[in-house]
Formats: structure tokens, sequence, C-alpha cells
């Protein structure tokens, strides 16, 4: 995997959050063939294509797969991790940028959002009428 550590900050903007994220792309990954599923090749098998982006948040521990050119609000809302308050401005500024070659990104990013937390949180994601932390309920078969 080829990666880049990337630090995110709003303090220029007035705020006062710093987001550190390692960013990666598969490399010799495409390689790896399934010894389960007849020697096909693994990640393309699964859903996942050259752009794909590993983004993982150094602070929280957290991070997902995710295909730029997306919305950041909606990719995190899906993937439900736990973020620094940068995490989605990060994104977004990532979607933005040509990601050709991650090893000539910044190694810091002034976020232009002054707005500030100080504390990270989970993404509630999809089914957040179960509350932000709470387990996914069982449904019930009624098919007798």
């Amino acid at each position: 995997m080829i990666t880049k550590i990337i630090e995110a900050t709003n303090h220029d903007a007035g705020g006062m959050n710093w987001g550190k994220f390692l960013v990666g792309r598969f490399d010799q990954e495409w390689a790896y063939q399934s010894q389960i599923d007849a020697g096909r090749a693994l990640l393309p098998r699964v859903g996942w294509s050259p752009d794909t982006l590993m983004v993982f948040d150094l602070q929280t521990g957290e991070g997902g797969l995710f295909r730029p050119g997306g919305l950041a609000r909606a990719d995190l809302h899906k993937h439900r991790i736990w973020v620094c308050p940068m995490f989605e401005p990060f994104l977004t500024w990532l979607y933005q940028q040509n990601l050709s070659d991650l090893q000539a990104l910044p190694g810091v990013v002034q976020i232009a959002n002054p707005e500030s937390a100080l504390y990270g949180y989970r993404r509630r994601g999809p089914d957040a009428a179960l509350g932000a932390n709470s387990p996914r309920q069982p449904v019930e078969n009624h098919d007798g």
C-alpha cells in the first residue's frame, strides 16, 4: 500500500482543531489472488477499483475505504466511523485533489472552516433512529 500522512487544521480560519490522517492506495495488493475463489483477483472481486482510497483517522483509530468524487458527508454517513472534527472537511478537501500521486499531496492542509468541536463523534449512519452507538436491532420474522 502506498501511504501518506496528512495533517489538517482550521487554525488559520479561526478554528481550534487538528486532524491527523493516513491516506493510502492499494499497490502490490492488486496482485493478490483469492485462495478460496478460484484464484481470482480479490480486490476487484469485492468491489474496489484503482481509485479507492483508505482514509484512516490517526486520532480516533478508525477509518474506511472511500471512492473519491462523491460527497464526503454521505460517505461518512454510510461508514459510521468515530471521527475527529476535521475528518469530514478533510475528506471534502481530499476529494477535490489530484490523487494520481499521493506523495505530491501537501503534508499540512489548512481548512477554511472555523467551525470547531472539542471532541470527535461517531457518525450516526442510515439507521440513526437506533441511536449513535446502539447495536443493530434484529428484524422480526413475521412469515410464521
